[in-house]
């Protein structure tokens, strides 16, 4: 299982399009092939930070993904909004604690 971990600055007056943009998409890319989970997250000291968590099955999936129109028209929008560039980590978990 790959964990990708995208670390993204907004304009701090662009945060609601962004907002928009991602809640027209996150479906899409949940019903994505192997796609196992998608997660939005706010920093709460710095509300224009965002980061997503996905769960894919590997590299292949993410990749297939990342090659979609899906990925590519819902990227140009978001990359417009942003105020400091994006942070991206593929990952995997190799312990869990519950």
């Amino acid at each position: 299982m790959l964990i990708r971990i995208v670390r993204m600055t907004f304009q701090p007056e662009k945060v609601a399009n962004f907002l928009d943009i991602f809640n027209q998409s996150k479906d899409k890319i949940r019903a994505r092939a192997g796609c196992h989970r998608l997660e939005l997250l706010r920093d709460l000291d710095q509300p224009n930070v965002y980061m997503t968590y996905s769960y894919w099955d590997d590299v292949q999936a993410l990749n297939d993904y990342r090659d979609s129109e899906l990925f590519k028209t819902t990227w140009a929008k978001t990359k417009i909004l942003f105020s400091d560039k994006p942070v991206a980590y593929s990952v995997e978990r190799l312990e869990e604690l519950l």
